[in-house]
This record gives structure tokens, C-alpha cells and sequence, in this order.
């Protein structure tokens, strides 16, 4: 029988270039995944960092549209609870939507607004704005830690370190940028400007970010993923886990609610104060690099435990009433915080399957999204009761520590 030899080299050329591209690209931890990841990092930018510049809104708000600062904070304590909880809720019941389709949403939604204080006058108005903009911004911000770390098997914690990267760069470059918008622009020129920026932003993620082939997406209907969540809440590691997330990020809003004037009290100038509590984000930036790394190495369980241990260390310092000591404070929370805030997504991830990515970071947004909001009311008024910070600061690095022995506990065994 004569052979095709031609035919077979042909073959087998075809199947090495095949071979040879997969390698290179559509494969976990090849380059079309880093480049998912580079791109994911710069729409990471725009999530947390607008979320948490609304300090920097206030005044000019109150003197464009001649709102109080009081109701003011309620619109943007509208757009915490819709970023964390609202968002969260959406993509648990969303699983079964394609992420990019969702992602490119989230830049047509922030695109429609971009322009609407040019409209809007009155507190419902601008109500509606914030509403619409935290839940956008939450969506993408969930979208993108979910699906963007399924790309990556060996190396997933040194990508994810790059994606949250792109995060704590956004606490760090964005309200300085608003603030600067609003003074030389005006805000609402502002406004357009950078949420333009941000809908460009999520055009690129939503075109580059997709599951990855090896990935299934949920197939669970709406009535299968309450029934799932019914089975998952009654399990001890669920319910450990899930109030150890919980606790882990409690005590970073009740350090931001009483932060600034303690510094303050500390004797720090009013700049110095905003300067200092800024350095936290800036120092989470290495840290998020880095924790991804060592992760890598000796896994998310220990990595995580020790960034939350490195935060509580820190808490515990802002009680030392030397200057040096709270500088060492300001560090250990920032290197902390960047790790946790890193981990926590594959952390998840590893306990529960891929498939399930969307519903398990929602969920995790949810949890955040209720200390988010209980937390600094309950500090606040305890620190008005008390007129001290030695009780919020207490409180503060118990919650912290509850947040390591719940996530230890929970996670004992993976």
C-alpha cells in the first residue's frame, strides 16, 4: 500500500503549528491570558476608584446643585450598597449571561450617563445617576474577578496580583483626578469627561475579557441558584467562609470612617492626614503584586491569612501614640490590605468550582457590601459616645481578628 507521505508531513505540520499557537495564546497561562490580564488591570482602574472618591464630591456637588452635604451622603451611600450589594445580587442571578456581553453593558450604562448632569437638577436626579453608576461599576468589577483568573492555573496568583494591581492604582490616581477635574473643568464637564474615559475603559475589557474554552458558564437557572444557595448555606464551611469575607473587609470601612481624624489628632496637618490615609492605597499596590507571587508559592489559604494578619498588626499600632508607630501602622494596613484584597477571589475560586465563578464573587460582594455599610455608622457613633479612639480602634482589630479565625476555620483542609 503506497503512503501518502506529503500528505501525512502535511498533517503533521498542521498539527504542530495548531500545537505550537495554543501554546502561545488560547491556553491557561499563555499570552493571550496575560493580555486579558494587562487589559483587565487598566478596567480595573475605574471601578474602586470612583466608588471611593466621594469624599472629593461633596463640596462641589453641594455648590453646583445646591444640595445639602447631608443628603448628599445618602446618594452616595446609594451607590456603596448598589456597587456591593446591588451588583452582587445581579450576577449571582446573571451567571448564565455571557461576561463580555455583561461587561460591554456595564460601558453602554456608563456611557448613557455620562452626560446627564447636564440634565439633572434636583437630589432625585442625581439619585438615580449614582444608583445607575454604582451598579455598573460593581457588575464590572465582579465580571472582571471572577472570569479573568480562570485564564491562568500556575501562575493565577501572580495574575490576579496584577489584576487588583490595576485597583488599588485607581484608590490611588482617581479622586486626586476627580478633584482636579472639578476644579480646572467644572463638575459637570468633569463628570462626562472621566466617565467617557471609563465607558472607554470597559469597551476594551468587555472586547478582550471572555471565559476562557475550558471554562463552562453556569447553566443554573434562577430557581437552581436559589436552591444552590439554600444547599450552600447550610454548610459549615458556607457559612464561615462567607462571614470570614465578611469581617476581612469590615475593618478596612471602619478604619475609613474615623481614619483622618485620628491622624489628625495624632498631629498631622488636614493634607498630611488625607496624604497619609492615601499611602495605605498606595502601599496595597506592592502588595497586591506581590501577595500573588508568593501565593503561587505557598498557597492562597496561608497568603490570605497573613495579609489579614498584617492589616490587624497594623490596627493595633494606630493605638501608639507615637508618630513613628503609626507610620509603621499606615504600612502594615497597606501591605495587608493589598494581599486580602488580591486572595480573596482565588481563594474562593478554590473552594468552589470555576462554573460558579459569578454567583461566588456576587455573593462575596454582597457580604462586603452589608459591613460596608453597617460598619462606619457603628464606629462613628461610638466614637461620638465614647469621645476616644482607644474603643473604635479595639473594636476595629477584633473584627479583624474575627475575620482571620472565621476564613482559618472555614478554610482548614484546602
Amino acid at each position: 500500500m503506497a503512503v501518502d507521505t506529503v500528505g501525512c508531513q502535511n498533517v503533521f505540520y498542521a498539527q504542530y503549528v495548531t500545537s505550537a499557537v495554543e501554546s502561545t495564546r488560547d491556553v491557561p497561562d499563555g499570552r493571550r491570558s496575560w493580555a486579558v490580564a494587562i487589559v483587565g488591570a487598566l478596567g480595573m482602574v475605574f471601578t474602586f476608584g470612583t466608588v471611593f472618591s466621594y469624599g472629593v464630591f461633596l463640596d462641589p456637588f453641594t455648590e453646583t446643585f445646591g444640595i445639602k452635604p447631608v443628603a448628599l451622603s445618602t446618594i452616595f451611600s446609594a451607590m456603596l450598597f448598589m456597587f456591593f450589594v446591588g451588583a452582587g445580587v445581579m450576577t449571582i442571578f446573571a451567571a448564565r449571561v455571557s461576561a463580555r456581553m455583561v461587561l460591554l453593558a456595564c460601558a453602554i450604562a456608563t456611557a448613557a450617563i455620562a452626560p446627564a448632569l447636564y440634565v439633572v437638577e434636583g437630589y432625585l436626579g442625581l439619585f438615580v445617576v449614582f444608583v445607575i453608576l454604582g451598579l455598573a461599576l460593581g457588575t464590572a468589577f465582579i465580571l472582571m474577578a471572577a472570569v479573568i483568573p480562570q485564564w491562568f492555573e500556575e501562575r493565577r496568583g501572580t495574575a490576579t496580583g496584577l489584576i487588583f494591581a490595576g485597583n488599588g492604582l485607581g484608590m490611588f490616581i482617581l479622586p486626586p483626578t476627580w478633584q482636579f477635574a472639578f476644579e480646572r473643568i467644572g463638575v459637570r464637564e468633569g463628570f462626562l469627561l472621566i466617565m467617557a474615559a471609563t465607558a472607554v475603559g470597559f469597551v476594551f475589557t468587555g472586547a478582550a475579557c471572555r471565559r476562557p474554552r475550558w471554562v463552562e458558564p453556569s447553566t443554573m437557572a434562577t430557581d437552581e441558584v436559589v436552591r444552590w444557595l439554600g444547599q450552600m448555606s447550610r454548610t459549615r464551611t458556607f457559612r464561615l467562609v462567607f462571614t470570614g469575607v465578611a469581617l476581612s473587609f469590615a475593618w478596612l470601612h471602619m478604619v475609613t470612617a474615623y481614619a483622618i481624624e485620628l491622624f489628625t489628632y495624632r498631629g498631622m496637618a488636614g493634607a498630611a492626614a488625607a496624604t497619609a490615609f492615601g499611602a495605605i492605597g498606595g502601599v496595597s499596590i506592592v502588595s497586591r503584586l506581590g501577595s500573588g507571587y508568593v501565593a503561587d508559592m505557598v498557597g492562597f489559604r496561608r497568603a490570605f491569612l497573613a495579609s489579614l494578619s498584617c492589616s490587624a498588626a497594623g490596627i493595633a499600632l494606630l493605638a501608639a501614640p507615637q508618630l513613628v508607630m503609626l507610620m509603621v501602622a499606615i504600612f502594615l494596613i497597606g501591605m495587608g490590605l493589598g494581599g486580602m484584597a488580591t486572595l480573596y477571589v482565588p481563594l474562593l475560586m478554590q473552594i468552589y468550582e470555576d462554573e460558579s465563578d459569578t454567583i461566588i464573587v456576587g455573593l462575596s460582594n454582597v457580604a462586603i457590601g452589608f459591613v460596608a455599610v453597617a460598619g462606619p455608622p457603628l464606629v462613628v457613633g461610638i466614637l461620638v459616645h465614647t469621645g476616644s479612639f482607644p474603643a473604635v480602634i479595639a473594636i476595629t482589630f477584633l473584627v479583624a481578628v474575627g475575620g482571620i479565625w472565621t476564613v482559618a476555620a472555614g478554610t482548614k483542609g484546602d
